[in-house]
């Protein structure tokens, strides 16, 4: 990405300027992103059309290419990393780095996991030699069977086979980790479950203990939405001020809502999560402000939707005089949501990145099934995005 004159951030910044957010868009892309967000926008729509997608997938009707010229080019770069090239360069033209997703998600054998290996050290090698690729990612349950993760959680001891598969995945995660320190590209490690998270950020901490200490090459996740996490983050900052190494931050509020809900309903125990959403956005400015106090310490990535935040984060460092462009700050949306956001923030100086996914079409349905329900589930959001494209068109009609 083209480095940015350090500059200090505008007071005067707006998420509703549509020219700005969607001016990578040509006519007939922004109608059918209009069209997309339109369906997306009827909860019975998306549960009707997700319930039909698996059935003529599981029947192998002919239908992939409807998916792939409509929701899936939507929401993802493409089918393999080349195939992301013309997505990356045009989020790039606008000053926007992309952040390249392996989203193959719920195989879990071994020939999985190498396979999932693979494509994250491409990852790493291609950010390594493009600098509009700021951030690797890639998710611990790629790599390791979940059911050791969560066994491991739980301090049951694994048996000899178990402990080996356990140990074969670890090495696995070094491999990775160790690439991307050599290559000095920063790799995010995405958040999930409860009930695999605190093995997920045992490794994790392992990880940057090992390879953060020039810079922070290794970045957790947290979920705000779970009521532990902001003293998780007071004592990961703590950790490592203490161990003399970068935390790595990357922030959402969390992404498995009616999952954790319907296993703590099952399963008989306390939901980890806020009773309330306002719960949830305190704690979530609460810990942008507490890796922003801390910024020389920890460097971080505000990966959100909400508006509310980012500006916030805005004022908090126009109010520092923190510039604009500080290489320990982005933010980062999701590849065909929230441009208002990523397009006027990189307009105004910002770092900016965008999630991409990419893979197979049939191989990445889950993720786009979850990705279509979290939009259903996420008050307004599909709303918003829906206004937004349809102030668009107007505005384009009417010039």
């Amino acid at each position: 990405m083209t480095k940015k004159s350090s500059t200090i951030p505008s007071t005067s910044l707006s998420f509703e300027d549509t020219k700005i957010a969607f001016a990578s868009k040509d006519n007939f892309q922004l109608k059918k992103s209009y069209w997309i967000f339109a369906t997306m926008n009827q909860n019975w729509l998306v549960n009707l059309g997700t319930f039909f997608i698996k059935l003529f997938l599981f029947l192998h009707f002919p239908i992939k290419k409807i998916i792939k010229s409509t929701i899936f080019a939507q929401f993802c770069g493409g089918e393999t990393i080349d195939g992301c090239e013309s997505t990356i360069q045009e989020l790039e033209k606008a000053k926007i780095g992309t952040i390249l997703d392996y989203s193959v998600e719920g195989e879990e054998s071994e020939k999985s996991f190498q396979k999932t290996k693979e494509e994250i050290l491409k990852t790493i090698r291609k950010s390594a030699e493009n600098p509009a690729i700021p951030f690797a990612v890639f998710k611990v349950t790629g790599i390791f069977k979940a059911e050791l993760l969560e066994k491991a959680q739980t301090e049951v001891e694994l048996n000899e086979e178990e402990q080996e598969l356990f140990d074969h995945s670890k090495e696995i995660l070094v491999e990775i980790c160790e690439l991307a320190h050599q290559l000095k590209v920063r790799l995010f490690i995405d958040a999930e479950e409860s009930w695999i998270q605190t093995t997920i950020d045992h490794l994790t901490y392992e990880m940057m203990e090992r390879f953060n200490h020039e810079t922070a090459i290794i970045y957790n996740t947290f979920q705000m939405y779970r009521h532990d996490m902001l003293a998780n983050l007071k004592a990961a900052v703590e950790t490592a001020q203490e161990k003399n190494y970068y935390l790595g931050v990357k922030l959402v509020r969390g992404a498995y809502l009616e999952k954790e809900r319907q296993k703590a309903h099952e399963d008989e125990y306390s939901e980890p999560l806020h009773v309330s959403k306002e719960d949830t956005d305190r704690d979530y400015d609460l810990g942008v402000e507490l890796c922003l106090k801390n910024v020389e310490r920890v460097h971080f990535c505000m990966g959100t939707h909400n508006e509310a935040s980012c500006l916030r984060l805005c004022d908090a460092m126009n109010a520092l005089e923190i510039p604009s462009n500080h290489p320990n700050i982005y933010f980062a949306q999701l590849l065909g949501m929230s441009d208002n956001i990523s397009y006027n923030l990189a307009a105004s100086g910002y770092n900016v990145a965008k999630y991409v996914p990419y893979g197979p079409v049939d191989a990445v349905m889950p993720y786009l099934f979850r990705r279509a329900e979290e939009n259903s589930s996420i008050a307004g959001q599909t709303s918003r995005e829906f206004a937004l494209l349809q102030k668009e068109v107007n505005r384009r009609n009417n010039a």
